[in-house]
């Protein structure tokens, strides 16, 4: 019970360094919280609901395979509870974005909590690894990040909550999509409408990050390969191997 209150305290430090983001020795001595250390943009703060209906939609599920160090994870796409979350993550591996990057942050002491991969600029093999962490897919279309809002269901309810935490938003019960061993979630910074391609899988039930950070699926196979991941291993390949249709976009 001490560590694991421990590791909750560290974990809320280190988002609350700096104002909203983690430094790298916050980091590093937190836990390694699931943020994406992306540089403050304008753009988050200002989300409106064209650039929201403009995202990506999941609607149902997907299976995704992602292939790392020669095994394949399988993770099950959740987009009936999560629809823009799962579709922003089901988009990126349609388009090919995770070919290639590297996991930036792996954290198994004092207890298993995460693994986090997913920042384009780790597809260049030069990018100096203080700077792994900072990077958000940029839209082609566009040429300017692609951020989504926070996107969480509470537990029985119709609708996820959006832009806020559970404790924003004064939700005091469980989320619908809960940090268990084999959880996917997206990585953000202090900004509920910060995350974009950053991603991280929960290594063992990290339940305090219920109702704070978005899950949007689970691994259902494959969960031994994730839990031979070093800091460094690059994912080999990503696909969509069922449930591409249920993917809209543009609106």
């Amino acid at each position: 019970m001490l560590r694991r209150w421990l590791t909750v305290m560290l974990v809320a430090v280190a988002l609350m360094v700096g104002g909203c983001l983690p430094t790298k020795d916050a980091a590093s001595s937190s836990s390694a919280s699931p943020t994406a250390n992306q540089t403050p943009s304008p753009q988050i703060a200002q989300m409106n609901k064209t650039e929201i209906a403009n995202l990506p939609r999941l609607n149902g599920n997907a299976t995704v395979e992602m292939v790392v160090k020669g095994g394949t994870i399988t993770i099950e796409v959740d987009g009936t509870h999560a629809p823009i979350t799962a579709g922003n993550f089901v988009d990126l591996v349609q388009r090919g974005v995770y070919n290639g990057l590297v996991f930036h942050r792996v954290v198994r002491s004092p207890e298993p909590f995460v693994v986090q991969g997913g920042d384009p600029q780790s597809k260049n093999p030069n990018m100096p690894s203080e700077q792994l962490g900072t990077g958000s897919f940029v839209d082609p279309a566009t040429s300017q990040p692609r951020y989504i809002p926070l996107e969480i269901l509470p537990e029985g309810a119709d609708k996820p909550l959006y832009h806020q935490t559970f404790q924003m938003g004064g939700v005091s019960g469980p989320p619908q999509l809960k940090h268990t061993r084999g959880a996917v979630a997206m990585a953000r910074s202090a900004y509920p409408d910060s995350a974009s391609s950053q991603f991280y899988f929960a290594l063992g039930d990290i339940n305090f990050l219920d109702g704070s950070y978005a899950v949007f699926g689970y691994v259902t196979n494959g969960m031994d390969i994730v839990d031979k991941i070093q800091q460094g291993d690059r994912i080999e390949s990503a696909r969509v191997v069922k449930g591409a249709e249920n993917l809209k976009t543009g609106g």
